[in-house]
């Protein structure tokens, strides 16, 4: 299948997943998870309508941006952000998905201020506790939340998660309903900065659907888009 008929197969079930939970289809961004492809890849998916590319890697953004390959979508960077590349996608990517530190917090917000922009950024958490990988803890996103609140060149936009690999989506399903409640507590708790706390970003290529039907307004998918990813080169 091209490019162009995987983002309408996954747009389908997306509204499928959506309606069965009494959901409107249009609550939920697709994000096209672009690690690895070509940037004429990465125009391709735009032109067959995706709004929103993720990028894991500095390094491929960078080259991507200097290509103008994201042209027409919004850049989000969904990969763990070293502190020491904080100044290559501060004010380059629209969202940042991965800040998991108060010290990435803290260079975020030095850097926006030299550029004087506010950065939106989603609070990246370990819901699953895995040692393996990074996030905050649930309760430790709470404080941080608060601390983001604090900022004036930071914008608490929400949440993201990547639940552990499983056999079968439905295993996940806890994981994204306690993500769904972590959002919603946090909304609470932050009345004044409510409105700007709308978007949960969960869900990938294998468990997409449960995390729609479980409440993500945004969902990362690669594979289902563009196939299984080819090896690294040094091209973009």
């Amino acid at each position: 299948m091209s490019i162009a008929e995987n983002v309408q197969a996954v747009r389908v079930r997306i509204d499928a997943a959506a309606r069965a939970a009494g959901r409107d289809p249009g609550e939920v961004t697709l994000c096209a998870a672009t690690k690895v492809q070509t940037s004429d890849t990465i125009r391709q998916a735009i032109a067959a309508g995706i709004t929103v590319c993720g990028e894991n890697r500095v390094q491929e953004m960078t080259a991507h941006l200097a290509d103008d390959a994201y042209r027409g979508a919004q850049l989000h960077f969904i990969g763990h952000l070293q502190t020491n590349k904080v100044r290559q996608v501060v004010g380059k990517a629209d969202l940042i998905q991965s800040v998991d530190s108060l010290h990435l917090l803290q260079a975020i917000q030095a850097q926006a201020e030299k550029l004087d922009l506010v950065q939106d950024i989603l609070l990246e958490v370990n819901i699953a506790g895995e040692e393996s990988k990074s996030g905050l803890p649930p309760e430790r996103a709470v404080q941080l939340a608060l601390q983001t609140a604090a900022l004036d060149h930071v914008r608490l936009r929400g949440l993201m998660a990547i639940p552990p690999p499983v056999d079968a989506p439905e295993k996940n399903r806890p994981f994204f309903a306690a993500m769904y409640q972590l959002f919603v507590d946090i909304r609470r708790k932050i009345d004044h900065n409510g409105s700007d706390i709308d978007c949960l970003s969960m869900g990938m290529s294998d468990d997409f659907e449960e995390a729609v039907a479980q409440g993500a307004t945004l969902v990362r998918v690669g594979t289902a888009l563009f196939g299984p990813r080819p090896p690294r080169t040094g091209a973009v």
